[in-house]
Order: C-alpha cells, then sequence, then structure tokens
C-alpha cells in the first residue's frame, strides 16, 4: 500500500516556509485501516500551509485521460480569435465560457475598485483561459465548440468526463477533512450534491523577451481561492508559488500529483481552524535558456470545488465552541459569496 503521507521535495528548510506533504489518495478510496491517519494527515497540512500534493488518484483520473485534456485544452487555444470569442464568457453569475488575455485579473481584492488598483499597479493577467461549470443548469449553458468540428465535440465529451471525475475527488477529499475535524465522514455530502464547481483550462501564452522586466507582471496575481478545495493540474513549466512567512515559495511540478489547496469558503467553515493561502504565477527562472528566446507557454487545468450553491456556510461543530473563541464570520449563502468574488474579477 502506498503511504499516507512522505516527505516532500518542498518540506520547509526553514521556519520561513511552509510545508507541502505528498498524501495517497489511496486509503479514502478504500476505507482502509489507515484512513484516520490519512484524515489527519490532510487535515495537517490545509491547518499549516493550506496546500498538498495528491498522489495515487489514477483509479479515478486515469494518466490517459489527463493527458487527453491537456492535449484538447491546447488544441482549442490553438483555435484562431474569432473561434474563441464567439464562446465568451459573459456573466460572473454564469462563470462559463473563453476569457481572453486581459479580461481577468486575479486578486484579494473583494471590489472592482479594489481590484482595478491592482490592475493600475501590475498590468493585466498574462493568461486566457476556459470555464466549464456543470451541465444543465437553467439559463447558464456552457459555451461548448462541438457546433464549430468533429475536434470541439470531441472536446466537449472529454472535457464532461474530466470534470466528473473531478467531482468524484472533490467528494472523498471532503470525506477526509470531515474525518480529520473530528466529523462523521459523510458530513459534507448534502454539500456537494449538485457540484456547482467550475473547471478551468488555463493557457499562459508565450512572452517575449523583456516582458516580465521589473518584477511588476505576472503570469496571474496573488490570491487565494474562492471555494472549498481547489485540484490543480501543472504541467513542467513551473512557476506556481505560495506565500510563506519568508515570501513566495515555489510549489515545483512533481509529475503524477494534484496540488491541492483549500479556498476561502472552506476557512470560512472551519472558523480559520484550514488555512486559505495566497498564491500566485510568476515565470520561473530560465534553465539553460537565453534571456533573448523570450518565455515559453505554459498550461495547467484547475478544478475549483465549491459547496453547492444553494448552501449555508457558517462555522462547523467543534470549531469555535467555549475556549476557541466563537464564530470569526456571519453565515453566508455559498453561492452569493462566490458570485460577489468573480464578480470583482472581471
Amino acid at each position: 500500500m502506498a503511504p499516507t503521507a512522505a516527505p516532500s521535495p518542498l518540506a520547509p528548510s526553514s521556519d520561513s516556509e511552509l510545508p507541502i506533504p505528498l498524501i495517497s489518495l489511496q486509503p479514502l478510496l478504500t476505507h482502509s485501516p489507515s484512513t484516520p491517519e490519512t484524515a489527519r494527515s490532510l487535515l495537517s497540512a490545509f491547518r499549516t500551509s493550506g496546500f498538498l500534493y495528491l498522489t495515487d488518484f489514477s483509479s479515478v483520473i486515469p494518466p490517459s485521460l489527463l493527458a487527453s485534456v491537456f492535449d484538447q485544452s491546447a488544441r482549442f487555444f490553438a483555435r484562431p480569435q474569432t473561434q474563441k470569442d464567439g464562446l465568451a464568457w459573459t456573466t460572473a453569475r454564469s462563470n462559463r465560457g473563453y476569457v481572453c488575455m486581459g479580461r481577468e485579473k486575479t486578486s484579494q481584492g473583494m471590489t472592482k475598485e479594489e481590484v482595478a488598483k491592482e490592475r493600475e499597479h501590475g498590468g493585466e493577467d498574462l493568461k486566457e483561459s476556459f470555464e466549464i461549470g456543470r451541465e444543465f443548469e437553467d439559463g447558464h449553458e456552457n459555451r461548448w465548440p462541438d457546433k464549430l468540428d468533429f475536434e470541439g465535440a470531441e472536446f466537449k465529451l472529454t472535457m464532461l468526463g474530466f470534470f466528473q471525475r473531478c467531482k468524484e475527488v472533490h467528494a472523498v477529499l471532503m470525506r477526509g477533512i470531515a474525518l480529520g475535524l473530528g466529523l462523521d465522514a459523510g458530513f459534507f455530502e448534502d454539500y456537494v450534491v449538485t457540484g456547482d464547481n467550475t473547471l478551468r483550462l488555463l493557457h499562459y501564452p508565450p512572452v517575449a523577451p523583456g516582458g516580465f522586466e521589473g518584477g511588476k507582471r505576472v503570469r496571474a496575481g496573488a490570491h487565494s481561492d474562492y471555494g472549498s478545495v481547489t485540484l490543480l493540474f501543472q504541467d513542467q513549466r513551473g512557476g506556481l508559488q505560495v506565500e510563506s512567512p519568508g515570501g513566495w515559495m515555489d510549489v515545483q511540478p512533481i509529475e503524477g500529483t494534484i496540488v491541492v489547496n483549500a479556498g476561502d469558503l472552506l476557512a470560512r467553515w472551519s472558523n480559520d481552524l484550514i488555512r486559505s493561502t495566497k498564491h500566485r504565477v510568476v515565470e520561473p527562472p530560465f534553465k539553460g535558456r537565453e534571456v533573448e528566446d523570450g518565455h515559453p507557454a505554459r498550461y495547467s487545468v484547475a478544478y475549483f470545488s465549491n459547496p453547492d450553491f444553494d448552501k449555508w456556510i457558517e462555522a462547523l461543530p467543534g470549531t469555535w465552541e467555549g475556549e476557541k473563541g466563537g464564530k470569526k464570520y456571519n453565515g453566508v449563502n455559498s453561492g452569493e459569496y462566490l458570485l460577489q468574488r468573480l464578480s470583482a474579477t472581471y
């Protein structure tokens, strides 16, 4: 059996860095005797750094499916701009479709005014994306390229299958979090029925020499995620960084892992027992390449998992009573909170 947790290449080298452990999903999938240990490891990671590397998930997300997702994502972004623009993102409430370069500014800001100040200081994010929500939500249809050609129809089928597989991983992780918090394993089941999640395909295009000059421009600005848990699938380019007490720390790509981080709603839910950590995407240092060659493209896939939009989120039992100091946050509707955060960034 694979180990529940193992030392990570990013184990902290000093007190100013954050530990990011490797944790196997297998015990939670098989309900093995080591499930409680896995749950404790999961909660420990979310309490200390808010990040972990997830391993042993191939029975749910096979490598062949993941390879197909990355291949078809790259093919989509290589389409003519007019085709992509025809599938454009329209509203934060729908949150579906193609987002062109400069449309979004990932930020910690809660209002459009706060985000506008960050745009002025650091410029636009150097990325384009394609947002996919659950199917059959009334009035909010996905903007598929299936009417364009056969490749577009294949894209739709692949992404629908991948969306569902990620939804399954989210549900398993929430069982582990529940156990880690001392709750019944099925505590969160009613919160993840509908699957009001977002699958985001990301393309960070090549940047000409000097495009990151001065250190102000980044591929994605510093932010925390808004929902419960994010699953991030990276290529090998690197560039993801998390904010640690000593500054920004690289989260190196590790083949065969998913980078998992806790979001703001999960932090609120846990009364800040769980940590939602700021992170960003920068251009990693050149590795033997001449600066004159410019900066190559980067691809990643993020699955933003949320409590279902009709759910009320307030401090969980055992996180606020007695000496724990009470509830830090008022209760909030999941869908309304996420809509507020998304509206500010576009």
